[in-house]
């Protein structure tokens, strides 16, 4: 009985193994770089939510943004935002909102980052299985038709080609498929972290405010009046006459009366 190792299997697949083992590679390398990113930015969440409020609380303000920014984390981030918009002293209506909102988005993006690519290969690889099914049946068919008969052994290598890349196909998409859902799950405990550094910058900040140390300053804008619109089909006022054309008809007014 043969014995096929990886390098037979992969010959035997024919020219459909070679995309197939490219997105394997690459989405390994995607696994890899992810579960090290999301296991970074959740590491020491906890500790440093109290850290940076107890630091914040008691006056400390740069010690608690140092504590913020050596600490990787999309949650380390937010704090950084909001502390950084605190230790001004006076900040516009708003502002510690709006700060924390557009760093929690950027770096949810960050997080996301790579999760389309894992789920297009784990479309895309059964799909890219069939299609060397396909392809093999139609060699097997046309073994056949040129044969004039069926022969078992005329047809078997289309038939091997077309269950080798179904197989791999599946095998690819599988572990790919676990591990997007796995990471869409870490991101969603990444969220709550992140959603619970922003309330507390928030409860910081109104505190702040309440006890005189954060001023927090309406924003005014002045408003331009429009200038007036002329009706339409409104004859246009003539320009002022120039300075030396009003002296020189001033001028000339005056002459007969001198005289």
């Amino acid at each position: 009985m043969a014995q096929y190792d990886l390098l037979t299997l992969f010959a035997d697949g024919g020219l459909m193994m070679y995309p197939l083992i490219l997105c394997s590679l690459v989405a390994l390398g995607v696994i890899i770089a992810k579960a090290w990113t999301l296991w970074a930015a959740h590491k020491g969440t906890n500790e440093l939510l109290a850290e940076v409020e107890a630091a914040a609380r008691e006056g400390r303000i740069d010690e608690a943004m140092d504590i913020a920014a050596s600490t990787p984390g999309p949650t380390a981030a937010i704090l950084m935002a909001g502390l950084k918009r605190i230790r001004q002293g006076t900040v516009r209506k708003g502002e510690v909102d709006q700060a924390v909102n557009t760093t929690g988005t950027i770096e949810l993006g960050f997080l996301e980052r790579g999760l389309v690519i894992l789920a297009t290969i784990a479309n895309v690889a059964p799909l890219m299985g069939f299609l060397g099914t396909v392809a093999g049946m139609i060699l097997a068919f046309d073994a056949i038709a040129k044969a004039g008969n069926v022969d078992p052994s005329l047809v078997a290598g289309g038939i091997k080609v077309a269950l080798l890349t179904t197989a791999a196909g599946l095998v690819i998409a599988v572990p790919v498929n676990i591990g997007y859902n796995f990471f869409v799950t870490r991101i969603d405990t990444l969220i709550m972290d992140m959603e619970q550094g922003s309330q507390r910058i928030l409860s910081m900040a109104w505190d702040f405010e309440k006890d005189g140390s954060l001023k927090v300053v309406e924003e005014t804008r002045k408003v331009q009046p429009l200038p007036a619109r002329r009706p339409k089909g409104a004859p246009s006022s003539p320009p002022p006459p120039a300075p030396s054309e009003a002296s020189a008809s001033d001028g000339g007014a005056d002459a007969p009366g001198t005289a």
